[in-house]
């Protein structure tokens, strides 16, 4: 990651005439994405609206009754960034920015889906994240910020300059997505489902709409990979990297790569992958399918004498309404059974909405941060809790439970960790 900065802050940044700019003019490892002249750089994909350059600043106007939401966007991608730039609305309507963002073909034409900024008129939502084209009211579900507190938002909203010129930030580091609106943070989220994509100036459709913007700078902080337990050896065939398998014999791979187990009551021991190292500070994901019994994702667990072997928390995989709940489970050491303190966050309702059944598959993901726990299934966050309690670090697991028959799938199991260096910038106020 260190490297990742260093190359980020070597980044020539050139004026329009080509000439190397001083410090005064770009801040300290930003590099401008808008060169003040023209749209070089820039694709325009969706919908009609018109882009334009007017006195240094992209101007994007509605064509009115037109289909379809129209965005300008970055022909680079970014993975990790900062990104700062100044919006004005001149005629009222709906906007935003998008990032980490993709299009797909969609009849004749393109659409754009991704994470994106709101921007609103009065402030009102403006700097929310809405996920555009994707999941976007899907179960009645908005914003995927869900938890963002009421009184960020309140002093965001008051902080907009109706018709004035407006500062945002948007800043991507591995999981973590957090905005600001003129200096308030707004968004603090975690979140995994595209950890790359381009930047797009958003005009909705509708009857009216013009939005300006300028200063649109971003430092490039490179990208955060997933690191898979799951990997091809020399002979295409799969194994487990970093992990090791308790009661292997009810472990193999597919040919595809899909970790399959099958687990019998008459077993009382758990069949368990468990990480070799611990993990701190990370986001770990699963995609899953099940056949009967009961499996979880362990994290920060510990290995005991027990015939369950790991005592820490589960991200419970129960293919009902408790899945990507968080259980915490006791253990044995030297003899003692050490208690666990059981559910410690549920959301059985939000869970039925967005879990696939009838022997689909669903991607469970946990991130630990500190205290803070954040669950997510199938893309939409089931728990973002504090938890002092917690435990700080440990080893990541699958389970096949004891004492009932049990057949899993599992595929994508994949950590990435938050370093140090991530860190600096996550704390960002």
């Amino acid at each position: 990651m260190r490297k990742l900065f260093a190359a980020a802050m070597m980044i020539a940044f050139l004026t329009p005439c080509g000439l190397t700019a001083s410090a005064a003019d770009v801040e300290d490892g930003f590099t401008s994405l808008f060169n003040g002249n023209d749209l070089a750089g820039w694709v325009k994909r969706g919908g009609s609206a018109e882009y334009e350059v007017e006195d240094g600043t992209i101007v994007g106007k509605c064509i009115p009754n037109t289909p379809g939401n129209t965005f300008l966007c970055s022909e680079k991608e970014f993975g990790n960034f900062i990104l700062k730039l100044q919006y004005k609305f001149i005629e009222s309507g709906n906007s935003g920015v998008q990032f980490r963002s993709a299009a797909r073909q969609q009849g004749d034409g393109e659409r754009v889906y991704g994470y994106q900024y709101e921007i609103r008129p009065g402030g009102d939502a403006t700097g929310r994240i809405y996920d555009e084209g994707r999941r976007g009211h899907k179960f009645g579900i908005i914003w995927l910020d869900a938890h963002t507190p009421q009184d960020r938002l309140d002093a965001a909203r008051a902080s907009c300059k109706e018709g004035e010129w407006n500062e945002l930030e948007i800043q991507c580091v591995g999981p973590s997505i957090k905005t600001w609106l003129n200096g308030n943070l707004v968004v603090d989220m975690f979140d995994s489902f595209t950890m790359k994509g381009f930047i797009g100036l958003q005009i909705h459709s509708g009857k009216s709409g013009s939005v300006a913007w300028k200063n649109i700078r971003v430092k490039d902080l490179g990208e955060s990979k997933w690191e898979s337990f799951f990997v091809k050896d020399d002979d295409g065939n799969y194994k487990l990297a970093d992990a090791k398998f308790v009661l292997p014999e009810e472990w193999s791979f597919t040919d595809e790569g899909v970790l399959h187990g099958v687990h019998s009551k008459s077993q009382g021991k758990d069949g368990l992958v468990i990480s070799n190292k611990n993990y701190d500070d990370f986001i770990a994901r699963v995609t899953y399918r099940m056949h009967g019994g009961n499996s979880a994702l362990y994290f920060r667990a510990e290995e005991t004498s027990a015939p369950w072997v790991l005592r820490g928390f589960q991200n419970e995989i129960a293919n009902n309404g408790k899945d990507s709940a968080l259980w915490h489970t006791a253990g044995i050491v030297d003899g003692k059974k050490i208690p666990g303190r059981g559910w410690v966050v549920t959301n059985d309702e939000l869970v039925e909405k967005v879990r696939n059944k009838d022997d689909q598959w669903n991607t469970t993901c946990t991130a630990a941060y500190g205290d803070r726990l954040v669950q997510t299934l199938n893309g939409f966050c089931t728990s973002d809790i504090i938890d002092e309690a917690s435990e700080k670090t440990g080893k990541l697991g699958l389970q096949m439970h004891g004492g009932t028959d049990c057949e899993m799938f599992f595929k994508d199991f994949e950590v990435m960790p938050i370093t140090d260096d991530m860190k600096k910038l996550i704390e960002r106020k």
